[in-house]
C-alpha cells in the first residue's frame, strides 16, 4: 500500500501529524510519501516512517501547478490523506493520483469539497494530535501509542552543565515572552546553579538574539542562525532544559525527550502545547486568554507580560533537579 500524507507546514504541526502517520504505517505496512513545504523538506527526511519527501514551492504554488501536479502523479497512491484542512493542501491532495482522498475533521477553507471522506467529527477542544488521530481510528488502525518517530544528526555540545536553550522569538509578536524576562530567569538560575544558556533563533534573528546573550552574560551563547533544521532537532537533544515561547521548536525538544518550559499567552496548550510528561506549561490569568490574535488589542500583552521570571524560574529549577 502507498499512501501520500500531505501536511505542507508549520513547524510544530508536522510533528503533530507523526504519530497518526507513524500508526498507518505500522498497521498497513504502507510505504509513505509526505507532501511538505519545501523549507521542511530537509527536516521531513529525518522522520523515519517516511519513504518520499515531495517538496512543494509555497512562494510560487500557482506558477508551478504544473510541475507539482506532474510530480505529484507519477505514483497512483491507495490514500491520499490531508492532514492539514486547508485549500491550498487540499488542491494538493487533489492534483495526485489517489484511490480515496480523506480529509481532517477540523477543515476550512471550503476544502472539504475535495475529499471523499471527513475523518471523525469537528472537536476543537482536543489537542492537535489527538485530532489527527481521528484518520487512525476511521480507518481502523490501533491508535493507542502515541509516538514520534525522528532520527536527527548527532551534535557535540562544549558547555558546562546544566546546559538550557532559550527560545525567546515566535512567528507571532503576541507569542513572545519580553526578552528581558528570559534575562532575568538566566540570571535567577545561575545563582543556584553554574551552567550554560544557548539562545536559539532563525537567520533574522542574530541582532536579537546577541542582545539577550551579552545581558544574560558569561555562560551564555547566541546561536542564531547557525543550525539548519535537522541539526537543531539534535542540538536540543543535547539540552537538560528548554524555556520557551508557543513555537515550533519546543515540539522539536519534545520529541527528544528534552525536559520543556513553555510560556503561553494568545494560544490555547490543550490544542498546540508540548505533548509529553516532560514539559510543563505556563500561562496568566487572564480573562481575555486565549484570543488566538497575533496582535495584542491592549498593545503589550498582558497574558504574556504577567507571567513572571521568578514563576519560570521556580519551575526550571525544579526541572533540573
Amino acid at each position: 500500500m502507498r499512501i501520500l500524507i500531505v501536511k505542507l507546514s508549520s513547524l510544530g504541526d508536522l510533528f503533530h501529524a507523526l504519530p497518526a502517520v507513524h500508526c498507518l504505517k505500522q498497521h498497513f505496512k504502507a510505504e509513505i510519501h509526505w507532501a511538505v513545504q519545501k523549507e521542511y523538506e530537509v527536516l521531513c527526511k529525518c522522520f523515519t516512517d517516511v519513504n518520499r519527501v515531495i517538496p512543494v514551492d509555497r512562494r510560487s504554488f500557482f506558477p508551478n501547478l504544473r510541475n507539482l501536479a506532474s510530480e505529484l502523479r507519477q505514483i497512483e497512491y491507495d490514500m491520499v490523506i490531508d492532514m492539514q484542512g486547508l485549500l491550498k493542501s487540499a488542491l494538493v491532495a487533489r492534483l495526485a493520483r489517489g484511490r480515496e482522498r480523506i480529509g481532517p475533521s477540523f477543515h476550512r477553507e471550503g476544502s472539504a469539497l475535495f475529499y471523499n471522506r471527513v475523518a471523525g467529527p469537528r472537536n476543537l477542544e482536543r489537542h492537535a494530535v489527538d485530532q489527527i488521530m481521528d484518520v487512525v481510528r476511521m480507518l481502523g488502525a490501533p491508535a493507542s501509542r502515541v509516538e514520534f518517530p525522528v532520527r536527527f544528526p548527532d551534535m557535540h555540545v562544549i558547555g558546562r552543565r546544566p546546559r538550557v536553550a532559550l527560545l525567546p522569538l515566535s512567528r507571532w509578536v503576541s507569542k513572545n515572552w519580553p526578552p528581558e524576562s528570559f534575562v532575568q530567569v538566566a540570571k535567577k538560575i545561575k545563582e543556584k546553579k553554574e551552567g550554560s544558556f544557548f539562545v536559539l533563533g532563525g537567520d533574522g534573528d542574530a541582532e536579537f538574539c546577541g542582545r539577550i546573550q551579552r545581558d544574560i552574560g558569561e555562560g551564555a551563547v547566541s546561536m542564531a542562525g547557525r543550525l539548519s533544521l535537522p541539526a537543531l532537532g539534535g542540538f536540543l537533544k543535547q539540552m537538560d532544559l528548554v524555556i520557551a515561547n508557543d513555537t515550533g521548536p519546543v515540539h522539536m525538544a519534545v520529541v527528544t525527550g528534552t525536559p520543556t518550559v513553555v510560556i503561553f499567552g494568545p494560544t490555547d496548550p490543550r490544542r498546540t502545547g508540548p505533548y509529553g510528561q516532560k514539559s510543563r506549561v505556563l500561562t496568566a490569568k487572564i480573562e481575555c486568554r486565549p484570543c488566538f490574535s497575533r496582535t495584542c488589542r491592549y498593545g503589550m500583552p498582558k497574558c504574556m507580560a504577567d507571567v513572571t521570571p521568578g514563576e519560570v524560574a521556580e519551575t526550571a529549577l525544579k526541572m533540573l533537579r
